[in-house]
């Protein structure tokens, strides 16, 4: 699992590569907290494009993210959502929670 993000403008785009699950979540937490919490941002775009798979786990990524942008009173929305991990998401109702395009 690998993370890549950008920052720019208070705008945070943080890019997700590999395989998202219950090892990987972990570690993920940790990192998106640190980035999150060193950029400030208004505005954090998720971006799970690089994704081959997603299981219950990345619903805990995507709320987590989602809590820190709500105490920093910022926005997150979810971009290029591979099929599998938007039927996870789907079906986790997340839809009412987070923009997820």
């Amino acid at each position: 699992m690998e993370m890549t993000y950008r920052a720019e403008n208070r705008i945070l785009t943080i890019q997700l590569t590999g395989e998202l699950d219950h090892h990987a979540a972990r570690g993920m937490l940790e990192r998106m907290d640190r980035c999150i919490e060193q950029n400030l941002p208004t505005k954090t775009v998720l971006d799970l494009g690089g994704l081959t798979f997603m299981d219950s786990s990345g619903i805990a990524v995507v709320m987590r993210c989602r809590r820190r942008m709500e105490a920093l009173q910022g926005e997150l929305t979810v971009v290029n959502i591979p099929r599998q991990a938007a039927r996870v998401l789907e079906t986790a109702g997340l839809a009412r929670y987070v923009k997820l395009i």
